[in-house]
């Protein structure tokens, strides 16, 4: 899909500096555009990257979907592989394709629809960062629901607390989108209990020495844990559709949410949207974009110039 998204976005056509340009087509924009070695914006937008105005506005919910497999640079795609290695790989092996790919898709959705409930509309947001923060969370349930059968259990949660609560500390730096984080963590976490259940230690060992003395294959807590996952994922997914679709922000509804995105300090600013006017002067053949907020001015061939790249190159202006 990666190589797809550059094809189209055919990086010589657009720019004169082009990263990698013996690629032709493929070549990367540059990383004053983008420091991840990818595509525009626009062309992201073009592919399916999610845009809240896109799917609020013109009804485009299938982009809550094909955000999943877009990636905003070939360092973007590698550091999501990486985890996906050593994270999917574990589960796969344990439970199966079918489980964990069904786990792996409904948190990345869970991610995008938390995503445009409270992302800004200038935003673009790509990635499978809501799918593996669901992993990780379903690595968490899966070891409490089925406690009795780890071994070294408060080391395995201890770690996994940790590689969780990191990565979400990551998410708080600007431009990335910790909302894709939290709402592929929550997500994943009730999926968990619900498609990760195993049975208890003791009727394993019955079934191993084929002992004849009745055991519940599971405890009576993972069938409660079982029941209550799959109704709150279900009403907060039925929920959060309603609102999505309603137009809802939970920023003008929650004034603090906006730190679990990013924290502002001295050295960046996480307001994506304050900076982000242009100005543009053209003489009919070339036209300048200048962003008002940092002074960055850039030239372009007028002919070559819509709505929508226009968008896109004064935000990249802008950060």
């Amino acid at each position: 899909m990666f190589i797809i998204t550059m094809y189209v976005n055919n990086c010589p056509k657009n720019s004169n500096s082009c990263v990698a340009d013996f690629l032709g087509r493929l070549s990367f924009q540059p990383t004053k555009e983008n420091n991840l070695y990818g595509p525009t914006a626009s062309t992201l937008i073009k592919m399916g990257g999610l845009k809240v105005s896109k799917v609020v506005d013109e009804h485009q919910a299938w982009r809550l979907i094909t955000c999943i497999w877009l990636h905003g640079g070939v360092i973007h795609i590698l550091i999501n592989m990486v985890c996906l290695v050593f994270i999917g790989i574990k589960l796969e092996q344990e439970f199966g394709f079918l489980r964990i790919g069904a786990l792996y898709v409904i948190s990345g959705i869970g991610g995008s629809l938390i995503s445009t409930l409270f992302l800004n509309k200038v935003s673009v947001s790509v990635g499978a960062s809501g799918a593996l923060f669901g992993l990780l969370g379903a690595m968490l349930s899966e070891l409490l629901t089925n406690w009795t059968i780890y071994a070294s259990k408060f080391a395995t949660l201890t770690v996994l607390l940790i590689i969780v609560g990191t990565n979400l500390v990551v998410g708080l730096l600007p431009f990335v989108d910790n909302y894709a984080h939290i709402g592929g963590f929550i997500s994943g976490f009730l999926l968990g209990f619900v498609l990760l259940i195993q049975p208890q230690h003791r009727w394993m060992i019955r079934e191993r020495i084929r002992a004849s003395a009745p055991v519940n294959k599971h405890n009576k807590y993972q069938y409660v844990l079982w029941m209550m996952a799959a109704i709150l994922l279900i009403v907060g997914f039925i929920v959060g559709f309603i609102l999505l679709f309603r137009g809802y922000n939970g920023n003008d509804h929650c004034s603090w949410c906006k730190y679990l995105n990013c924290i502002p300090t001295s050295r960046w600013n996480c307001d994506q949207t304050s900076a982000v006017n242009c100005v543009r002067v053209s003489n009919g053949i070339q036209t300048n974009i200048t962003c008002e907020g940092t002074g960055k001015t850039r030239s372009f061939q007028s002919a070559d110039l819509n709505d929508d790249n226009i968008k896109s190159f004064c935000a990249q202006l802008c950060t």
